[in-house]
């Protein structure tokens, strides 16, 4: 890879629930697009977005929404796009072993020198196995606001117990722009009060990550 790839920051976008642009490396990887309904009721929806490839937890429409029939990834595996590994692995979707929601895909991969883990679409337990897959991160994605298909802020600092990542951007929880609320979210206190050893910070729409001056042990909270 050329040095002046990996000279790039990370570059983050927010576009609210669990989805983000993420741009760097020579990839632009567009994560959970949604339709507006569900637990996604009240946002704008995506468009006119440039990307080379979706992620997505499920294809339940608030996470997994692909109208243009765009390259997308969604069910788990071990998949190779350019120069990069997409490794899926499933998680369930609810407390019940996926037996209401089904099966999440979470998804890990490096970019721009980064390991990278979104686990937006999980709210059950990770075994051994998946821990080793998962662990220690530079950028973990994970949902914090409770509700029937999304870790609480317990459970949530719970995983982060186990994972130990370097940043935490936490997604599925009440904030200004999800003011429907269908799915009964809290908002990021709780999850808060229950991790520690973390510096948080409050950011709007987009972030830039330096990956040679990496800053540890934040949680970035997009409002």
């Amino acid at each position: 890879m050329p040095l002046n790839v990996l000279a790039d920051n990370l570059k983050l976008k927010s576009f609210g629930h669990s989805s983000f642009l993420i741009q760097g490396g020579g990839h632009k990887v567009l994560i959970n697009p949604f339709k507006p309904i569900g637990c996604a009721s009240g946002l704008e929806e995506i468009t006119n977005v440039k990307f080379d490839y979706i992620l997505a937890s499920s294809r339940l429409a608030d996470e997994g929404f692909n109208p243009n029939n765009a390259l997308i990834f969604v069910e788990a595996g071990t998949y190779k796009v350019k120069d990069n590994i997409l490794n899926g692995i499933t998680i369930p979707h609810d407390r019940s072993d996926g037996r209401r929601f089904g099966m999440a895909t979470v998804w890990i991969w490096n970019q721009n020198n980064l390991k990278i883990v979104h686990m937006g679409g999980a709210a059950g337990k990770i075994d051994i196995n998946d821990q080793i897959l998962l662990s220690r991160p530079d950028l973990l994605f994970i949902s914090i606001g409770g509700g029937p298909k999304s870790y609480n802020g317990k459970e949530a600092a719970e995983i982060v117990k186990v994972l130990r990542p370097k940043i935490i951007v936490p997604v599925h929880f009440l904030r200004d722009e999800n003011k429907v609320n269908n799915c009964k979210f809290a908002d990021e206190s709780l999850f808060l009060k229950s991790v520690s050893g973390y510096q948080v910070k409050n950011i709007k729409k987009t972030l830039d990550i330096n990956p040679r001056k990496l800053n540890e042990n934040i949680i970035y909270i997009f409002k």
